[in-house]
């Protein structure tokens, strides 16, 4: 059975903090009307945050532009995806939350105008960014079409963060960036591998230049590239995901030889990853939609 998640990945620069909200829905109401089947609409990292061009990520101007998440921002993009009718990534925002933290947050607003789920930064990028860590992961269901997980940029380089969205049942990973620095190259490879060794989609969408370095990505759950932009410019990147290719390849295997999901057995002795203080439990390994 075909579930088709048709999406834009918008590839721009940054907007300054303190803009209307209404000068984003402009934005966003432009990528829409130019692919107008798209469900899904994702910006990059702190897509509302810049400062400066280029960007200066200063943490006071941060600092001061946070907001709880049932503030008025939140309130006002919950607004444009109602009046939109989609699911909207607005990036991620500057986040104040309950005990006066500052979090860097990605958010998922659904065509009903509900905050669907929202996901804190477990990995800023220290020591340049001034975030305080989140302390779970988080996956959304799409209705009627399927799950997505939700992750933000140097998440990328630690592949338990991967790995733990796929068994909690992602077969969209969303990640979100704002690399300015020359890693971006290093960030196409881990795309592709994190689809690889878990079998799923994902979209990788940076930030334009001047700030960024761009080369948006989208990636299929065999790490072929489905769409890409191959410099800084702006760009929108449009895609219709097949979300049924996510079971298909993993029943099949990873061109029709690896299935790293069927890897254990039920029964099988448990293997200590001391790392963790924990293990692999071969009873509890396969993702599942009850892992969340």
């Amino acid at each position: 059975m075909q579930r088709i998640l048709p999406l834009i990945a918008v590839q721009a620069p940054p907007r300054l903090i303190g803009e209307p909200v209404k000068a984003f829905a402009a934005e966003v109401s432009s990528a829409v009307e130019t692919h107008p089947d798209s469900k899904l609409v994702v910006f990059p990292e702190l897509h509302l945050f810049g400062d400066s061009f280029p960007d200066l990520a200063r943490t006071e101007a941060l600092q001061a532009a946070a907001e709880p998440l049932d503030g008025p921002r939140v309130n006002q993009l919950r607004e444009l995806a109602a009046d939109l009718g989609i699911w909207l990534v607005p990036g991620s925002v500057c986040e104040r939350g309950p005990e006066g933290q500052l979090f860097n947050t990605q958010l998922v607003l659904s065509p009903r105008g509900e905050l669907a789920a929202y996901y804190r930064k477990v990995f800023p990028w220290r020591p340049s960014e001034p975030y305080d860590p989140g302390d779970r992961f988080t996956t959304v269901d799409l209705d009627g079409i399927g799950r997505v997980g939700l992750n933000i940029c140097y998440d990328a380089w630690f592949p338990e963060v991967s790995r733990q969205l796929a068994w909690m049942g992602a077969e969209v990973i969303l990640n979100v960036v704002k690399t300015t620095t020359p890693d971006r190259r290093q960030e196409l490879v881990l795309a592709r591998a994190n689809a690889i060794v878990n079998q799923l989609f994902v979209v990788s969408v940076n930030c334009a230049g001047p700030t960024g370095q761009g080369r948006s990505l989208i990636v299929d759950p065999e790490g072929n590239t489905i769409a890409e932009a191959h410099d800084d410019a702006p760009a929108l990147l449009a895609a219709e995901l097949d979300l049924a290719a996510v079971e298909h390849v993993r029943a099949r295997g990873t061109e029709g030889s690896v299935r790293p999901w069927s890897q254990f057995h039920s029964g099988e002795t448990a293997i200590e990853l001391p790392i963790y203080q924990g293990r692999i439990d071969p009873d509890t390994w396969a993702p599942t939609s009850t892992n969340r």
